[in-house]
């Protein structure tokens, strides 16, 4: 029996970047829901810096982690795991990674550009 996790969304616009799976679909205006789906191994700093160009992601996430394991470090030190399931919040500023054998599957609700502003995230993360 196929997981239905990892099926491919009808309707979807589906696209491969820097190792991850992204499947997006736009609710909306502006809002759209995602899927990611980063495979073992994977890490922000080695698999998407030379995409984006910047030392650290530098875009919120919020949303669900359905499976998986992630490990997320702050500029600041700071330092977040989640492991499914879990609610994510991760505010911009922070290298990430696959912890584990599994990957990490997570819906993540956004605003194109906007969604820092539209969820009321700070610029970057600050230790508090």
């Amino acid at each position: 029996m196929a997981d239905t996790l990892l099926a491919p969304i009808d309707g979807a616009d589906r696209r491969e970047v820097g190792g991850i799976t992204l499947e997006i679909v736009r609710a909306t205006g502006t809002s759209r829901v995602k899927r990611a789906i980063y495979p073992p191994g994977f890490r922000w700093s080695t698999h998407m810096k030379p995409v984006t160009g910047t030392d650290l992601c530098m875009h919120g996430h919020v949303g669900f982690l359905a499976r998986g394991r992630v490990h997320i470090e702050y500029g600041d030190g700071c330092i977040v795991e989640y492991i499914a399931p879990a609610v994510v919040v991760i505010e911009p500023g922070h290298d990430g990674w696959v912890v584990g054998d599994e990957p990490a599957v997570l819906i993540e609700f956004d605003f194109e550009g906007d969604t820092i502003r539209r969820l009321d995230m700070p610029e970057h993360h600050r230790h508090e």
